[in-house]
């Protein structure tokens, strides 16, 4: 498998221990094929493939991967179920979960582990693995797109300064990765916040302290346009019994800005269609886009059996939903992006009554030492914020898949 100069330097290093930063679509994943192969060429080894899910390990690598096996013609047998690949030299690959990291405990990884996107894994995954590894010398590839330095990758990272005889570390940009043109980057940068750009793209270690919406700015952010006229409707909407929110947009081309929003307690969705009815009146009801919460296709908060989503179809609205949620760090990342962008762009502003949706940027954080927000009195303005602008402008559209180059089964 021909490697790119930056994949080439990573492959030759000795170490035993090696952790990668690297920019989107730098090419990770094929990477990892390549160094599962080349470990797998030895006899009677068991090499692993860790993802955050066992939906992105097969997503990511398993098709690719049994292709690349079957033309080495090295493949004896494949397990679906499993996951499993065995070969005809008696090694095997398998894929693996990290958030069923417990599933991983007592057994013995001869070869090589890769973790793909270990940022997005819980410390306890290597904790688990690292024995596994220890009887016949296994072998580990972290890598992954940095979290920032409160993120236990920076400390992985940082491990080739305290023991260098094992670890080491590399670090290259999205353009290092010769998959993505200079202005395809460009673009992104045009599109993304300044932190984000800098994170996803030259894989820096950046924080924001402990605020979600660091990108928030009163000074750009709030605005009163009293001459903006409503004659479509863009919701995003949060389902509670208390409170019930939604925030009310107007879009024009690439600017979003919430007029209007909605905070109902103690209620139901019946309740929340007769509100927003009740505020607009003159704005027929199929222009009325709505952008809820995944879960309403099976939420019941109203009475008679009826779905969440099926109570929003049958008041006439266009109801716009994904059969399933968006990492939630997503579509953070895609409100950040609109709130000001690396380029000094602001796409997303708010009317100074959004009392409730203000607050939300402002004060939501994230748990101590976690990338996950604190659930309370600012998270759900904040969730219906997020669907309508992850929708609109979902942050993974900004990051082009290319197909690696023909490999040839002459050679690894």
């Amino acid at each position: 498998m021909p490697l790119t100069p930056p994949q080439q330097t990573i492959a030759d290093s000795p170490h035993r221990f090696r952790v990668v930063a690297a920019g989107r679509r730098f090419g990770k994943s094929y990477l990892a094929i390549r160094e599962l192969a080349r470990f797998s060429r030895q006899p009677d080894r068991l090499s692993w493939y860790v993802a955050p899910t066992r939906g992105q390990a097969k997503g990511i690598i398993w098709e690719q991967l049994k292709s690349r096996l079957m033309a080495l013609r090295w493949v004896k047998k494949i397990n679906e179920s499993e996951l499993r690949i065995d070969l005809v030299n008696h090694s095997a690959i398998e894929l693996r979960s990290a958030d069923a990291y417990d599933r991983m405990r007592g057994f013995s990884v001869s070869g090589l582990v890769v973790f793909d996107e270990f940022a997005d894994m819980a410390p306890d995954v290597w904790t688990v693995v690292r024995p596994a590894l220890a009887d016949r010398g296994g072998h580990a590839l972290f890598i992954g797109t940095p979290k920032g330095n409160q993120n236990w990758a920076r400390d992985l990272y940082d491990m080739s300064l305290q023991h260098p005889e094992d670890w080491c570390s590399f670090s290259y940009t999205t353009i290092d990765g010769l998959q993505v043109t200079a202005e395809e980057v460009e673009a992104a940068r045009q599109q993304m916040d300044t932190r984000l750009f800098r994170q996803e793209f030259l894989a820096t270690f950046e924080d924001a302290g402990n605020q979600v919406f660091y990108a928030w700015d009163r000074a750009h952010n709030i605005q009163h346009q009293p001459d903006l006229k409503p004659t479509q409707l863009w919701i995003g909407m949060d389902f509670n019994y208390s409170p019930m929110t939604a925030v009310i947009g107007q879009v024009q081309g690439q600017h979003l800005h919430i007029r209007d929003e909605i905070r109902l307690t103690t209620s139901n969705t019946d309740e929340m269609t007769a509100e927003i009815l009740r505020r607009y009146p003159d704005i027929p009801r199929e222009r009325i886009q709505v952008y809820p919460d995944p879960a309403c296709r099976q939420n019941k908060t109203s009475a008679g059996g009826r779905t969440d989503l099926s109570i929003l179809q049958n008041a006439g609205f266009t109801v716009h939903c994904p059969r399933s949620h968006d990492p939630v760090r997503d579509g953070i990342n895609a409100v950040n992006s609109r709130l000001a962008t690396a380029a000094g762009d602001h796409y997303l502003t708010v009317d100074p009554s959004c009392r409730y949706t203000i607050e939300s940027l402002e004060r939501l954080s994230y748990q101590p030492g976690t990338t996950q927000p604190i659930k309370g009195e600012y998270d759900h303005m904040a969730d219906s914020l997020r669907y309508l602008v992850g929708y609109l402008w979902p942050i993974r559209q900004q990051q082009p898949r290319l197909n690696p180059g023909r490999w040839s089964h002459l050679s690894v």
